[in-house]
């Protein structure tokens, strides 16, 4: 019954890349927080169903209410990822978001669930035989050993806290749910939301809150995309970030229409895109010269393959 239930929350791809999300939030410990966590991973769904065309059957949530496989346990988490193993392709996204509560007791960092928890080394060992492109969201207390343990180039990994010490409950999940909802979280103007602009709009809520009301920030959102184990804040200089900036949200333009030109065209402007990133990242090793020419070489890409998205568009 448990693989009859996963194989219809998670159809088999299509030759077209496939986006899945994974929402799961743990035990609550309060009536408080137990709604809060509701409302959060309602929410999230509703805007990756609607706002970013995910489809309904590849957006799965467990929660602690939940009965049979909705329920979340350790066992069923396992089981659920070890049927995304089977499913993903190394070309579908999976975004997991972990909601409510995580604790460190000085040697391992867990995020809880009904029963018993899973360490972060617990879920290093679930995603890393995963395909695909991944992107983790740790929104709770004591995340940052997240980053540590899961980093890995090319993964993205993102945590509420910068401190296994930053123990109180978080305000990250509810402007990361924000950002979602808002697309002004679209810095870049070019219609869709990448993992980067999510993140950075989240985490300028996140700094917002604390000044608003004069509090002291115990919480400082971290990205790590380039496997360095260590992260950076949105607003800090730092090498994370390139591979964010290339994963979006929203569905390729042209998947819709059929455009094939149009999905090829996107994802060329990706690549560009991803190429630009490493390339800053890279400036400090090279000449001014080379520097330069390498750049002036992907800027008249980038703008001879903008000129075609916006003629096919």
């Amino acid at each position: 019954m448990f693989v009859l239930l996963l194989a219809l929350a998670f159809p088999a791809s299509g030759v077209a890349a496939e986006r899945y999300a994974v929402l799961i939030s743990g035990v609550s410990g309060e009536e408080k927080y137990a709604e809060q966590q509701q409302k959060w991973r309602a929410e999230i769904a509703a805007f990756l169903t609607t706002s970013f065309a995910f489809p309904d059957a590849n957006v799965v949530s467990l929660d602690e209410r939940s009965e049979g496989s909705s329920r979340a346990t350790a066992v069923n988490v396992r089981r659920l990822f070890g049927d995304l193993r089977r499913r993903l392709t190394r070309d579908d996204l999976l975004m997991v978001v972990l909601i409510g509560h995580g604790t460190f007791d000085g040697a391992d960092a867990k995020f809880n669930l009904v029963g018993p928890d899973l360490s972060a080394p617990d879920w290093k060992a679930l995603l890393d035989p995963l395909p695909g492109r991944l992107v983790i969201v740790n929104t709770t207390a004591s995340s940052f050993p997240f980053v540590e343990e899961l980093s890995h180039a090319g993964r993205v990994v993102i945590t509420a806290t910068d401190s296994a010490a930053q123990r109180f409950a978080t305000v990250f999940p509810e402007y990361f749910t924000r950002a979602l909802a808002d697309r002004s979280s679209d810095f870049d103007k070019n219609g869709r939301v990448s993992v980067w602009e999510a993140f950075s709009a989240a985490s300028a809520g996140v700094k917002r809150h604390y000044e608003q009301r004069g509090q002291l920030a115990t919480e400082r959102p971290l990205l790590d995309d380039n496997g360095d184990r260590r992260g950076r804040e949105a607003d800090a200089p730092g090498e994370d970030g390139a591979v964010a900036r290339t994963i979006y949200l929203d569905a390729e333009p042209g998947l819709a229409t059929g455009d094939a030109e149009l999905v090829e065209l996107e994802r060329r402007r990706l690549s560009l895109e991803k190429q630009l990133e490493e390339l800053k990242a890279r400036r400090a090793t090279m000449s001014e010269a080379e520097y330069q020419t390498a750049l002036e070489k992907i800027l008249v890409e980038l703008a001879r393959v903008a000129q075609e998205i916006r003629k096919r568009s």
